[in-house]
């Protein structure tokens, strides 16, 4: 594939992932407001994003086997551990930015969590097997995630068990 037209398609991937997430978020909100029918708009539009950016990420050959795709989310989220996170607290650290500092240290220490739950998923499959079924609990105020049972309090922002969400 030619050069622009793959950085094309890396921003069409970026931009379609951003519009899922955006009008997934934005329907979450329809939702509180009492605005079901708005909520399901924005979802099954959000849903097309996601199939548009699928189609993107196949053309650009990023969709491999499990083993390959568990070693990509390893290494997004050691990145985001090791540099990405903590270079961006620092920023918001020395502009004494509260809320920034609070999202980002919040989100560096549920990808510590996610890097561990992925290598152990790594090693299953290199083994030939899957992961054993468990919940898995995600805490809405932080996205601290836990399998098996939520804990009373969220050991990152100290949220009830309630606002665990079950997967």
């Amino acid at each position: 594939m030619r050069k622009i037209t793959q950085e094309n398609l890396k921003n069409a991937f970026a931009g379609e992932s951003q519009a899922n997430m955006r009008y997934l978020i934005f329907a979450e909100k329809a939702e509180e407001e009492g605005f079901p029918n708005i909520a399901k708009l924005f979802r099954a539009i959000a849903y097309a994003e996601q199939v548009h950016a699928t189609n993107h990420y196949n053309v650009l050959g990023m969709i491999r086997n499990s083993a390959e795709n568990l070693q990509a989310a390893i290494d997004g989220e050691t990145y985001e551990v090791n540099e990405m996170y903590p270079a961006y607290n620092a920023v918001a650290k020395l502009q004494d930015e509260k809320g920034a500092q609070r999202t980002t240290e919040w989100a560096l220490q549920a990808e510590k969590i996610h890097a561990g739950m992925y290598q152990k998923a790594k090693q299953a499959v290199e083994n030939g097997k899957d992961i054993p079924s468990s919940d898995i609990y995600i805490c809405k105020v932080c996205g601290y995630t836990i399998e098996g049972e939520a804990p009373e309090r969220c050991p990152i922002c100290g949220a009830s068990k309630e606002k665990f969400k079950k997967f």
